[in-house]
């Protein structure tokens, strides 16, 4: 494909989603009847402003969801300690209850406005940022185009590509190139990451490591967790987090099998998508499990088998609730998810083979001795029981896991390096403003 011939496809790109604007209040109304919208909010979809813009020099930073909201708090923290201010976007509810708790009305939230030519054009004109920041795999083309367009710098931190995505963008490579070569900078999460993102044409790439290292392990009260455990007492416990259509069948009959051993065994059950908590609460007591649901804080006897963790946000308390994590989509399904968290959380790393999309990061906590692959429901059955038998391998691979945390952290400071070129300006603006008696 041409180089002519790619910017057309994304110039048509542009007018389509300018011509489907009119028709896209039915799905954002279907989204918010789900709880997939704040009603309150649905028009900062459409680019609306709920708040004015601040004077000086601002920063538009994007966090697709919680755990890249999570991530780049430490981030913008540290912009905000520099005296500039920020306009965050997110774009689904629990992530915008992340960043009210976390930031509260030191950052400006809004919900990310649809990749749809009005909508971007009219947020862009409203906030006007100096520079835009935007987290992982968020790749938006016409919102991408828009800020090239007005020769705004963007940033992409914390990058990532897939294998599944970058097969698709080396399928249409020339309209890569011709988007990718809107960013400034692409500061990706590891070498690969780097390699693909300049194998698409984006320039300058370089290799920070993961950012979700250095942003810690996610909060739980600590009274909600001292609960958690006297409910649970001294029983033996396991989970099984992020799992996807399949695996939660897999962790179920992996605990029938270890009940014989453990009969005092709790296996914990933290789905994806907790939106399937009904489904698998059935499933689970078809097959003769006694199941208590978090959504519905329903009480942890003696005798419950299944804890299903049907909530979003609350992945710190499952975790801390445990010293055994197999981390699921790595069993059913392919690219696996991040195992970080488990690993800061002082737990011993289960998952399977299908890894692709967090390869570096499990072949470091392989190597350190902090994971283990697992091929199928009868080894997964007898890694549990060999860790539940045994304490010393047990804290073992606790102990390794966060070495290997700790040998990966600095992505902050590495960030933060590359992103000067564009932030130290315009700190002198801000602080020339402020001489000047303009009001922040």
């Amino acid at each position: 494909m041409s180089e002519g011939w790619a910017r057309a496809v994304l110039g048509a790109y542009r007018w389509t989603g300018a011509a489907a604007y009119p028709l896209i209040g039915g799905y954002v109304a279907w989204r918010a009847s789900k709880g997939k919208e704040d009603p309150l909010r649905r028009r900062e979809r459409y680019g609306f402003a709920a708040y004015p813009r601040p004077a000086g020099p601002l920063i538009w930073m994007h966090a697709a969801s919680v755990g890249e909201t999570n991530a780049v708090i430490p981030l913008i923290e540290h912009i905000l300690s520099l005296g500039i201010n920020i306009v965050l976007t997110t774009g689904t509810v629990t992530s915008a209850g992340v960043a009210s708790e976390r930031l509260g009305d030191r950052v400006l939230h809004q919900y990310v406005p649809l990749d749809l030519k009005p909508a971007v054009r009219r947020f862009l004109n409203h906030w006007a940022p100096d520079l835009a920041i935007i987290a992982e795999s968020e790749i938006w083309p016409m919102t991408i185009l828009e800020l090239g367009a007005r020769r705004v710098p963007q940033v992409l931190v914390n990058g990532r590509l897939s294998d599944r995505s970058f097969r698709s963008w080396k399928k249409r490579a020339s309209i890569a190139e011709a988007l990718f070569e809107n960013l400034a900078h692409v500061i990706a999460q590891s070498d690969l990451d780097a390699e693909r993102f300049h194998a698409l044409g984006a320039r300058p790439v370089t290799v920070s490591g993961n950012l979700k290292v250095d942003a810690g392990p996610p909060f739980v009260p600590q009274d909600v967790l001292a609960d958690f455990r006297g409910r649970i007492g001294n029983r033996h416990v396991w989970a099984a987090i992020s799992t996807h259509e399949g695996e939660e069948a897999v962790a179920a009959d992996a605990h029938k099998l270890l009940r014989t051993r453990h009969p005092d065994l709790l296996t914990i059950i933290v789905p994806r998508h907790p939106e399937r908590g009904d489904a698998l609460a059935e499933r689970f007591a078809a097959d003769g499990l006694k199941v208590a649901r978090r959504s519905l804080d329903e009480p942890i006897e003696a005798d419950t088998d299944i804890f299903l963790g049907d909530t979003i946000g609350e992945m710190g308390l499952y975790l801390r609730l445990t010293e055994i994590a197999f981390v699921g989509r790595s069993l059913v399904g392919a690219g696996g998810q991040n195992p970080l968290e488990p690993a800061m959380l002082d737990t011993a790393v289960l998952a399977g083979r299908n890894v692709q999309n967090f390869r570096e990061t499990y072949q470091k906590l392989i190597d350190r001795g902090g994971a283990r692959l697992i091929r199928d429901r009868d080894m997964l059955a007898g890694a549990v029981n060999f860790l539940l038998n045994n304490d010393r391998a047990r804290h073992d691979m606790m102990a390794a896991g966060l070495a290997a945390v700790d040998e990966m952290r600095g992505a902050l400071e590495r960030t933060m390096r590359a992103l000067d070129p564009y932030i130290l300006p315009l700190v002198v603006k801000a602080r020339l403003e402020d001489g000047n008696g303009r009001r922040r």
